[in-house]
């Protein structure tokens, strides 16, 4: 089974009890600054779940209780890795029961595959640095012998419970190697001695028996001299320094461990973060909004030549019109009043599911004043005290919606603007503050090229941040704020332009309104800052955020420092977030986030960091669609057949499916030919029984569907 290293990023937070930040990155050895607090794991790609746990364990060990300082220089390190491995992984049994578990079987699978490689090895031959080692780490699987001095410092290092006794450990295991090693090293030289002397002897002796005996005395006096040469070569090549001691097992337990890294090749996990934008940069002023609309449409109003029907052919009748706004307006105005039985329904559900949650908070206390209608029943009755109900205050409401202002939007636009429409005119009859928010990237973009200087950056660009595009803004095209004749002038604004997107009319929809790409996620970024804002100036307790949209935004890539070869220095440039691993990291809540490969991963990845930052707020996500594309957006969210084909035959039936497993608390997915059609039940005088039951039926059908999504939608805002 796979590893999932960001649930094991999980337990390394649990376990170091703070908030630190866990990457997983192509490391060979984990590393923990402990300034930063941010722990690097190796991607262990090879590792059991076991070893995982064991390695996270111990990595957590060395941040939890190792200082930051250096070891004595005249101890090797693999001394002091050796006493502070067995210290912290003892302190971390100690700290957390079951962890040792893990530890035991993890180290239980390393002696399993032979990690240490002492298959078939004498263990009596090894130093005690080595048997040490061995000991704490596998000595519940293999006999390791120690003699009597050897357990006084094996002792020493069981009992270490500070850095302080792990450095005088280590000094003293060094020590006793070190007097070992001189030991065997001086046994060497002094086998070699002999063997060198003996070698010289029966040399001499050979000498002496061909020669005379005057000569004998000096044949002796000369031998002295290559004799005492010989010894000295034998204790140079035998001399050892002390780079020559050091800890075998660690130094193979530590290759074992870099070989359970995946290849190099493989995707590193990337990890990004939410910036902080600047609302004054980014959000576009609702008069300033209208202002614009206002002069374009004045323009278009001035120009125009009412043209007679009768001056026109006959497949060019739809263009007679006696003002340039008229069939917009007259399809406005009548939408208008055909919505009001919507909005009053959803007004009724409103109240009667407040009433009803306060009603379900009341609580009843005694006053402590007598009920003398009770008086006579004190000889059997304890409560004889008059009783007050409580019924606790509403939460406060106010809602926040985001208009997908994109170029897919085109067809579904108007469509759209009825859902948001029926909404905005119930916070209107129930006093709910609100604002609507359009998102484009074409705003500033319009008549100025790149060059505009109107242009200004939304943030400080650093590395791992996720890059907002300068073009991105947001349009307070709606706002509680201004009275109701403003507020209707200002829909309408929107409905005319939504009209000439999507159909040939007498009048141009405004330049600097025009629909864009689709920075949804750049608005989820956005919120972070306009949902306190809202709630601040309204001083509401509760609020909800409507999205609503007809699809996806791109992924969005993130500031990353790059070394180009013809610069000196680094450039921050951009890189894709678009592989399978990539997280969103929020260090307040000491969450990560999987981004995902497809877009809609992607957004859900930031609405669901959303719904942790602002844990009071429901996200809703209205998504009006063409028929056709209902299977792609049902299969987004519910995968293998069966399960698909039950939401699907939902959708056929009722032409409208929420979806409960994505991102948002609730993601409504809603035909626009559905809500196209018209709701009132209206046939001619001449109509046959057939007619006037076909329209019937589809007059029931439309109020349905209306009263079904907005009963959900009061659900989640009561």
């Amino acid at each position: 089974m796979a590893v999932q290293q960001e649930i094991k990023s999980q337990l390394a937070k649990l376990l170091a009890t703070e908030d630190i930040v866990v990457e997983h990155k192509h490391v060979e050895t984990a590393q923990f600054n402990v300034q930063t607090r941010v722990l690097i794991l190796p991607l262990w790609e090879k590792a059991s779940n076991n070893v995982y746990d064991m390695l996270v364990g111990h990595e957590v060990g060395h941040a939890l209780f190792t200082p930051n300082e250096d070891p004595p220089k005249h101890i090797p390190h693999g001394f002091v890795n050796v006493v502070e491995d067995a210290r912290i992984e003892k302190l971390m049994k100690r700290k957390y029961l079951g962890i040792a578990k893990s530890f035991y079987k993890g180290y239980n699978e390393m002696h399993d595959q032979d990690f240490f490689e002492i298959d078939g090895e004498d263990i009596n031959k090894f130093n005690l640095a080595d048997r040490a080692n061995l000991h704490f780490k596998v000595g519940s699987f293999t006999s390791i012998p120690f003699s009597t001095p050897e357990k006084e410092i094996i002792s020493l290092i069981e009992n270490a419970e500070t850095f302080i006794d792990t450095i005088a450990a280590a000094e003293a295991l060094y020590n006793f190697c070190k007097q070992e090693q001189e030991k065997e090293s001086q046994s060497k030289k002094d086998e070699a001695k002999q063997d060198a002397l003996m070698d010289i002897e029966s040399d001499g002796i050979s000498d002496t028996s061909s020669t005379d005996d005057t000569d004998s005395s000096l044949s002796d006096t000369d031998s002295d001299a290559p004799v005492e040469s010989g010894v000295d070569h034998i204790d140079s090549d035998l001399r050892m320094d002390d780079s020559d001691l050091t800890v075998e097992t660690e130094e193979i337990l530590n290759g074992k461990i870099k070989d359970l890294t995946g290849s190099e090749h493989s995707y590193e996990n990337i990890y990004v973060e939410i910036p902080k934008v600047n609302l004054d940069t980014i959000i576009i002023k609702n008069d300033v909004v209208h202002d614009e609309i206002d002069e374009g449409f004045l323009r278009d109003e001035e120009s125009f030549t009412p043209t007679s029907i009768d001056d026109l052919p006959e497949h060019l009748h739809y263009l007679h019109s006696p003002t340039c706004f008229y069939k917009p307006d007259e399809e406005f105005n009548k939408f208008k009043k055909d919505a009001q039985k919507e909005v009053s329904y959803l007004v009724k559900e409103f109240e009667c599911r407040k009433s009803a949650s306060a009603y379900a908070r009341a609580s009843t206390n005694r006053t402590g004043v007598l009920d003398t209608t009770k008086l006579q029943t004190y000889r059997f009755n304890e409560d004889i005290f008059k009783k007050v109900t409580v019924l606790p205050d509403g939460k406060n409401h106010g809602l926040v919606f985001i208009l997908d202002w994109s170029g897919s939007m085109q067809y579904v636009l108007q469509d759209t603007l009825k859902q948001l429409f029926n909404l905005i005119w119930f916070c209107k009859k129930v006093q709910i503050p609100f604002e609507v928010y359009a998102f484009t990237g074409e705003w500033n973009r319009i008549g100025y090229g790149e060059d505009n200087p109107e242009v200004k950056p939304h943030y400080e660009p650093k590395e791992g941040l996720l890059a907002v595009e300068e073009h991105f803004n947001l349009l307070n095209v709606l706002t509680h704020k201004v009275n109701g004749k403003t507020l209707e002038h200002q829909m309408l604004n929107l409905w005319r332009n939504a009209y000439a997107f999507a159909n040939r009319c007498c009048y141009n929809y405004t330049n600097r309104m025009r629909l864009s790409g689709t920075p949804l996620n750049e608005t989820m970024i956005a919120l972070h800052q306009v949902l306190p804002q809202f709630k601040k100036e309204n001083n509401v307790e509760k609020v909800q955020c409507i999205v609503l949209t007809d699809g996806e935004g791109s992924q969005i890539p993130y500031h990353k420092m790059v070394e180009r070869y013809w610069e000196d220095e680094p450039y921050l440039g951009v890189n894709s977030c678009s592989n399978d691993m990539a997280f969103l990291r929020d260090r307040k809540l000491g969450k990560t986030y999987k981004l995902g490969y497809g877009y809609h991963q992607f957004t859900d990845a930031l609405i669901k960091n959303l719904r942790d930052k602002f844990p009071s707020t429901n996200f809703i996500g209205i998504r009006v669609m063409a028929s056709r594309d209902a299977r792609h957006f049902i299969g987004l969210y519910h995968h293998g057949w069966e399960n698909r084909e039950k939401v699907a035959s939902e959708w056929k039936k009722s032409k409208s499916v929420t979806i409960t497993n994505s991102g948002y608390h609730a993601y409504f997915g809603l035909s626009s030919t559905a809500l196209a059609q018209d709701a009132e039940f209206d046939v001619d005088d001449s109509a046959t029984k057939a007619q006037i039951k076909r329209a019937f039926v589809k007059s029931l059908k439309t109020k349905k569907l209306n009263k079904k999504v907005l009963g959900e939608f009061i659900e989640l805002v009561a």
